[in-house]
């Protein structure tokens, strides 16, 4: 049976005055019907403005080239012509400031490595509820890093060497103090911003600061560059 026609690209809403202003949403999945349920889902919170929806990683890039506003890009990982992966190195090598969340059934090791190293933010397995991809929505929209609690397990074992393996370079040589280091270890396990100042009795400012200072003593991008620095180190 033929894939109904659907509307690639909806406009911005107007907004009351006083409103919050909604983050901008466009969802990618091979799958139509997956598509239009997560559209109608997500459509349902208050917080969230789906802009528009894609098959796959190309169109996604071509939707946000030809005006699509998207804050938060909701990506499959395997999906034809062009996979989330490299939708995802495609979008955040020409669209740095829009924040990819991998939402997918999912969890092979080179497929979460890969993803993370292209600029994803995040990664959720679809089993979850849909209160949790609409938070994990937010919390990547916020500049956190937002991955499966299964998956950050995985990921652990994956890039720290093992045991007997060859000795790394203390992390000390980086120039980053007790407290940074502090910071980068929770940063690695996915806490936000307001968990490592939970932990760490600081406020939320002081966290975002160190953030900053650790990004630039390491010269890397974002959170989640830090977070795979720390497990691989």
């Amino acid at each position: 049976m033929p894939e109904p026609e659907q509307e690639r690209k909806v406009d911005s809403k107007e907004l009351p005055p006083d409103a919050s202003p909604r983050i901008q949403v466009l969802l990618v999945d091979d799958d139509y019907f997956i598509r239009e349920s997560l559209k109608v889902v997500l459509g349902l919170d208050t917080s969230i403005h789906i802009t528009g929806t894609a098959s796959n990683g190309k169109e996604a890039l071509d939707l946000l080239a030809s005006g699509t506003s998207a804050d938060v890009v909701l990506m499959d990982i395997r999906m034809p012509e062009c996979d989330g992966v490299e939708g995802t190195r495609l979008i955040k090598s020409r669209f740095p400031d829009v924040q990819v969340l991998m939402l997918t059934t999912f969890d092979d090791d080179e497929y979460i490595i890969q993803a993370l190293q292209n600029g994803a933010s995040g990664y959720l397995l679809k089993n979850v509820p849909p209160a949790r991809i609409i938070q994990g929505i937010a919390a990547v929209y916020r500049g956190d890093m937002l991955i499966h609690p299964d998956i950050a397990r995985k990921l652990t074992g994956l890039l720290r060497p093992p045991a007997s393996g060859p000795a790394q370079e203390p992390l000390e040589t980086y120039g980053l103090t007790r407290a940074e280091l502090s910071v980068a270890e929770a940063i690695s396990e996915g806490l936000s911003n307001k968990e490592i100042a939970a932990r760490l009795f600081l406020s939320e400012g002081t966290v975002k600061n160190y953030v900053t200072d650790i990004l630039g003593k390491l010269h890397l991008r974002d959170r989640t560059q830090i977070a795979i620095f720390m497990l691989k180190k």
